[in-house]
């Protein structure tokens, strides 16, 4: 894994933070991955001696004086140390940026959020972020707490416990849903197709999330939606389900990809519904296995402030113009699920299938402020291949298929079911 880039420190936290731990455990120190979303710069990079700004600091230190004259604090306020203002004051300064994933982290949460890197907690199992200005649920992880209590994608958290979560920030809501194994999280949910918010109650626990599953589906899967064996799997779909992009997905997809080979069949179904994403290096090298050396697969745009960094395939390219392909995606598909689909789609090697990507493609950095403090601040954007924004509405299917209320009540599946007819039949 790719680590020391230019002094920084890059590891796999994706921006709106995993409330699992086994996420974090394909972290290794090696020279090969950078992560999709997060970047991590851990040298002290302390405020240069001067700083030109045409901004008049006179009515912050006014209302300093102020309040160290006047407050008074009344009886069940903690009083506050001047440091902790000053903590206060860069955290202000931080969300004055608009931007949801640019925080401050004072002492106390820098080193819950170094927790995070490590993998040393416990929690729910689901990926969360800021969608439309409401905190969403980006995808409950398979086999995960959030998932087995019926958390969906694209669920609205109005609150954590008895707490409005419309002031939190997604840091500050992820450390109030995270907590020790064993205890219980009471979520308030609001779901497209409810009229009404509901509760659901999670016990938190250690995550143990797959990578990767594969099986076949006959033809016939569109209507029955069963697995064939026989002469019926050379004919059949090969669908992979991708879960994560960790450190050890490119091995298990390579080992994937070489029993699709094996199993005879020309058609391949990629599932990315309700992937949160991870390593960008796993996406490049996926994607890889498709595309010719140096054709583009992601862009890092960082506004004017450096040069862009394109990211581009290894050329392992083993398959033929005969391969069909498609990916199915929704909106719990983010980060690097979004930079593989959507370099497939652009290079015209697979078809989308379902519904719009969540559109995160931020990139994030942690920079050390002080020894014990950090600011989280977004630095650049994912750009396609065709230099479209994934953060901006996401990625837009070819085939648009909606999921409702009544199909995963009945454990139907109408966007596999589309994704199968179009590689059986092309259309």
């Amino acid at each position: 894994m790719r680590f020391f880039q230019s002094g920084r420190l890059r590891n796999s936290v994706i921006a709106f933070v995993l409330l699992a731990v086994v996420f974090y455990a394909g972290v290794s120190y090696g020279k090969s991955a950078q992560p999709a979303i997060e970047s991590v710069a851990l040298e002290n990079k302390m405020l240069p001696p001067a700083v030109t700004t045409n901004a008049d600091f006179a009515p912050f230190w006014s209302a300093w004086v102020t309040l160290q004259d006047k407050f008074v604090p009344v009886a069940t306020t903690t009083t506050t140390s001047d440091q902790e203002r000053v903590w206060g004051a860069v955290a202000g300064l931080a969300a004055s940026f608009k931007d949801p994933y640019t925080v401050f982290l004072p002492p106390k949460e820098a080193e819950l959020f170094q927790s995070e890197i490590n993998g040393n907690f416990s929690g729910v199992g689901m990926e969360v972020g800021i969608k439309d200005e409401v905190l969403t649920v980006i995808a409950p992880l398979k086999g995960t707490p959030a998932e087995r209590a019926g958390v969906h994608s694209g669920d609205k958290i109005l609150k954590i416990n008895d707490e409005v979560s419309a002031v939190m920030k997604v840091d500050e809501a992820v450390r109030k849903i995270r907590g020790k194994k064993g205890t219980e999280v009471r979520l308030t949910l609001a779901r497209d197709g409810k009229n009404e918010p509901f509760e659901i109650t999670i016990v938190r626990d250690t995550i143990e999330i797959p990578t990767i599953e594969t099986e076949i589906k006959p033809p016939s899967a569109a209507a029955d939606g069963g697995a064939g064996t026989g002469s019926e799997l050379q004919s059949g779909v090969f669908v992979i389900r991708l879960f994560n992009f960790s450190g050890q997905s490119p091995r298990l997809f390579r080992d994937a990809l070489k029993r699709f080979a094996d199993s005879g069949s020309d058609k391949l179904l990629l599932d990315l519904r309700g992937n949160p994403g991870g390593f960008l290096d796993a996406a490049v090298d996926m994607a890889s296995w498709f595309l010719p050396s140096d054709k583009v697969v992601v862009s890092e745009d960082f506004g004017g402030k450096a040069a862009a960094k394109v990211h581009r395939s290894r050329g392992y390219n083993v398959f033929t113009a005969g391969l069909k392909m498609a990916i199915l995606v929704n909106g719990g598909s983010a980060s690097a699920s979004e930079i593989l689909a959507g370099a497939l789609q652009e290079h015209h090697i697979a078809k989308l299938v379902g519904v719009k990507t969540f559109g995160k493609g931020s990139v994030q950095e942690l920079i050390d402020i002080t020894p014990e403090t950090a600011l989280k601040v977004t630095v650049a954007r994912w750009l396609t291949p065709n230099s479209t924004s994934i953060s901006n509405g996401g990625l837009t299917p070819d085939i648009v298929v909606k999921m409702t209320a009544a199909d995963l009540d009945k454990k139907r599946d109408p966007q596999m079911e589309r994704a199968i007819k179009l590689l059986t039949t092309g259309k």
